[in-house]
């Protein structure tokens, strides 16, 4: 142990997959105490709050988060009273409207969302969504030009903020831009340029995604057509669409985003969109939709168009009112979803052969191969940011150039490195936000451009320390998690990005029951008197899975979330397992 570093929880200085566990702290638990007192809440729902810095006075607020308090104001934006006049004033004219959509979540939810606010009022959008292979991200010259010839107004959502020579192209129609990626120093020709992430902003809403943008945007144009007489389109109908958006691209869920998010889990469990109701059935959801649900489950399937398919697909499932439609598009994208689970495994195993070759250890992760589908580098650069705690970047090459994408760590700016090494000329393009970006290389530059991001991203801190540690907030026993408890705990969310889900520790804990499920998958039970279930996911991707299924009699502690499982129409607790150590006498 370092000096002056706290003491490892249970003394798990490393635990099976190598991670140091970090447990509360002396000021959390005594503020957790507090909490538990003054706010009347269970110890480990304190814990939580405690861990994030919630003191009394504010528990009942953070716990019940309103829209309504946190909404900003839209015209805090630069251009959204523009855009959303533009808006209004296309729909009332019945000016031919084309929306252009990135492929991914939020493109998809954004045009879902901005085609359902024109449908209400009875006008109907041209839907462009670009080929992920043949025309790459964001808007380009052709398609733009010819959009323009059959439009009077063009919206950009979810790309469009680096596009001049594509929005110049659109000659002869107006170009709103509805975005959140990083910008330039200078903004594109559009007639409004909407993005929290533009450089003359305060970047107090840079943790918007796409869609919610979008959504303030729609809530502008609403106020503007109640100044005029008129009626606007319920838009709180439409949050599913931004609480989708938001955890799948990975949107911190702190400030707005938590109540955008919780009351749009609120609206899906309604099971009013039919694009949605027919995702969360062919996904074989079982209960009501959560942030986990969201991201692992239905947005993949919503990305899987956009990936290996038809580029499309997403934008017409989240839009279409018709079920039988929808349940034909939710059985195409889950079958492309199964066909990209198996083209990212073999990208995947390459990739991390060839990161593991070059090394963990430094600030930047990447790996580059011949012909790795442009669909599936993003997930696995996912994959490595995960296994090493590092930035990953993941390329795949084509002839002379190479179309990559990357992930992040909190704290570190991805998107922002990216930017800065397009502009010293190290690629030929490239951008994002801070968790994901975007980028294309020549294979002649493949080498020096990964040498200065790793350099730049080694001046923000990546790499500078161990593998990530595991923050755990408290410890647990097996007869006290109960599925009233993990329902309280989930009250503390909803969980992602920034926002990460309540974590505890069960100590000295005896192996009763283990099974391998599938490949990769492992369910045990553990505990004495009472015993609690629980699933680690891929722990056979790694030493967890194997070095549980060696135990021998031998007891450990365990780590993970606790979770309601309603397998077999039975609400029961159950234990997702992220990690375990020796528990050593």
């Amino acid at each position: 142990m370092t000096p002056g570093a706290a003491r490892a929880f249970l003394g798990v200085e490393a635990s099976l997959t190598g991670r140091r566990w970090i447990g509360p702290t002396p000021d959390e638990e005594r503020l957790a105490e507090a909490l538990a007192q003054g706010a009347g809440l269970v110890p480990p729902l304190a814990r939580v709050l405690a861990g994030r810095g919630v003191p009394p006075e504010a528990a009942a607020a953070f716990l019940a988060p309103s829209l309504r308090d946190m909404l900003p104001d839209p015209r805090s934006l630069k251009d959204a009273g523009r855009a959303a006049a533009r808006l209004v004033q296309a729909a009332r004219r019945g000016e031919r409207i084309a929306v252009f959509a990135d492929y991914d979540v939020d493109g998809a939810a954004s045009a879902a969302l901005l085609m359902g606010w024109l449908g209400a009022l009875g006008r109907q959008a041209t839907l462009y969504v670009p080929d992920r292979i043949d025309e790459g991200y964001g808007p380009n010259p052709a398609a733009m030009a010819g959009l323009a010839r059959a439009h009077e107004l063009i919206v950009c959502v979810d790309c469009g903020t680096l596009g001049h020579a594509a929005l110049a192209a659109a000659a002869g129609a107006d170009v709103v831009v509805l975005d959140h990626h990083l910008a330039g120093e200078t903004l594109p020709p559009a007639l409004a340029v909407v993005n929290p992430n533009r450089q003359d902003e305060d970047r107090s809403l840079s943790h918007l995604c796409a869609a919610a943008v979008v959504f303030l945007v729609l809530v502008e144009a609403n106020r503007q057509l109640r100044a005029a007489g008129l009626a606007g389109p319920d838009l709180l109908a439409e949050l599913d669409l931004v609480a989708l958006a938001t955890v799948a691209d990975v949107a911190p869920l702190v400030g707005v985003n938590r109540a955008l998010v919780r009351q749009g889990l609120k609206v899906m469990a309604q099971r009013r969109r039919p694009g949605l109701a027919a995702l969360a059935d062919v996904a074989r959801l079982d209960g009501p939709p959560t942030s986990h649900a969201l991201g692992f489950l239905l947005g993949p399937r919503v990305n899987a168009g956009g990936r290996i398919g038809q580029a499309d697909l997403g934008a017409r499932l989240l839009s279409t009112r018709d079920p039988a439609e929808a349940e034909a598009l939710a059985r195409q994208l889950d079958a492309l979803n199964e066909a990209r689970r198996g083209i990212e495994a073999a990208v995947r195993d390459a990739a991390l052969a060839q990161a593991e070759a070059r090394g963990l250890d430094g600030p930047l992760v990447w790996a580059a191969g011949e012909g790795w589908h442009p669909g599936v580098v993003g997930i696995v650069a996912a994959r490595l940011m995960q296994a090493t705690g590092r930035p990953a970047v993941v390329i795949g090459m084509t002839g002379d150039e190479g179309k990559g994408s990357g992930r992040s760590v909190p704290g570190v700016d991805l998107g922002a490195a990216v930017q800065r090494v397009a502009a010293e000329g190290l690629i030929l393009r490239g951008g994002g936000h801070p968790m994901a970006a975007g980028l294309t290389v020549t294979r002649a530059g493949l080498g020096a451009a990964m040498d200065r991001l790793a350099e730049l991203l080694a001046r923000q801190g990546a790499g500078a320390g161990r593998a990530a540690d595991l923050r755990l907030d408290g410890l647990l026993a097996p007869d006290a998690a109960t599925a009233e408890l993990a329902e309280a705990l989930e009250a503390a969310g909803p969980f992602g990005a920034a926002a990460p889900a309540p974590r505890f520790a069960f100590a000295d804990q005896p192996i009763r029951h283990l099974r391998r499920i599938g490949e990769t998958h492992l369910r045990l039970t553990f505990g004495e008197g009472a015993r609690l279930d629980a699933i680690a996911f891929g722990a056979f991707d790694g030493p967890l899975g194997p070095a549980l299924s060696a135990h021998d009699g031998a007891r450990f502690h365990l780590a993970g979330r606790l979770e309601i499982s309603c397998f077999g129409g039975r609400r029961r607790a159950e234990l997702r397992l992220d990690d375990a150590a020796p528990a050593l006498c």
